[in-house]
């Protein structure tokens, strides 16, 4: 559990409308459903690496301010507040998500626009066994696997809620603070070289989105020219799913 002295200097930080909205989040689940009824993020102004308090003024987020905001709302209700990192090739993007525990068993909140890298159930014995169920379906637009590693559990209370909670500038120190933590590989490089390919019907759940990108075209009767430039932009787009 998050110290008493910790919850309670983050209780003092908030407003009262952010009470409100905390206090309501007082399981994993309930966070979940939140986050899922928020607004994607598509950082159509540039990336962003929102605070909690941000993202709720905001009303968007993509998955680290998910993450954030996740575990801001379990530090709320004295519970602990990791995040995990989960690295895939440079050619893909990473994902943050946020670990819970209960009765002893570890799951995660996942903030995401797609059917895939989303909510873990609290089944799992360990980060690792929780980490491995993201491995099969990370992949890129043409199949290939691309999770490598992932980060141990990183405590968000080795930081003063005013720093993450509220902060009014963006997170990239805590992003690299992530991204440089401990990581532990997927499995050796002789089996990640020899991983299967996400078959068609595998690749077309990835189609799946509850957010539509505003600035995507309806789609139009075209020629076989034309079908094959979309398909083109289409894989451009998916490789920033995460």
């Amino acid at each position: 559990m998050t110290r008493p002295a910790y919850r309670k200097a983050l209780h003092a930080l908030l407003t009262p409308a952010e009470h409100r909205v905390f206090r309501r989040l007082d399981t994993p689940q309930k966070i979940q459903t939140f986050l899922d009824r928020l607004p994607i993020n598509f950082s159509l102004d540039g990336d962003t690496a929102m605070s909690p308090r941000r993202t709720l003024a905001a009303w968007m987020a993509q998955c680290a301010e998910g993450a954030f905001l996740a575990a801001a709302a379990l530090a709320y209700h004295g519970r602990e507040t990791w995040l995990m990192d989960i690295q895939a090739l440079p050619s893909d993007h990473d994902h943050v998500i946020t670990l819970f525990r209960e009765r002893g068993l570890w799951g995660a909140i996942s903030k995401t626009n797609h059917a895939i890298l989303r909510w873990r159930d609290p089944i799992y014995r360990s980060p690792r066994e929780l980490a491995m169920t993201y491995a099969h379906e990370y992949c890129l637009p043409g199949g290939k696997k691309s999770m490598l590693a992932y980060s141990r559990p990183f405590s968000l209370a080795r930081y003063a809620p005013k720093k993450w909670v509220i902060a009014p500038e963006d997170l990239d120190w805590l992003l690299v603070d992530l991204d440089t933590s401990p990581h532990l590989p997927v499995a050796p490089r002789a089996a990640m070289r020899k991983r299967m390919r996400s078959t068609k019907v595998e690749l077309l759940s990835q189609e799946v989105v509850e957010w539509p990108h505003p600035h995507r075209n309806k789609r139009k009767k075209t020629s076989k020219a034309t079908t094959a430039g979309k398909k083109s932009n289409k894989k451009k787009k998916k490789a920033k799913r995460r």
